[in-house]
């Protein structure tokens, strides 16, 4: 994407109401977690748990927005 686009899709979702902007992080929320990346992620995160590795719901939080 062009640094144009990126700029014109910024300024569209700024304008969208609170409800448009909740929808908007929803969907593209759903997108991330069905990219490849996103899954092996979450088999990851997972597999942890199953092997009784306990995570707070804050750590995998910021886990999920840096990775």
């Amino acid at each position: 994407m062009t640094a144009t686009a990126m700029l014109e899709l910024k300024q569209r979702l700024a304008r969208l109401s609170e409800g448009e902007r909740r929808a908007a992080a929803a969907y593209l929320l759903r997108l991330k977690h069905e990219s490849p990346a996103g899954r092996r992620e979450t088999s990851r995160l997972m597999k942890e748990m199953d092997a009784g590795k306990k995570t707070r719901l804050s750590e995998f939080a910021s886990r999920r927005r840096h990775g």
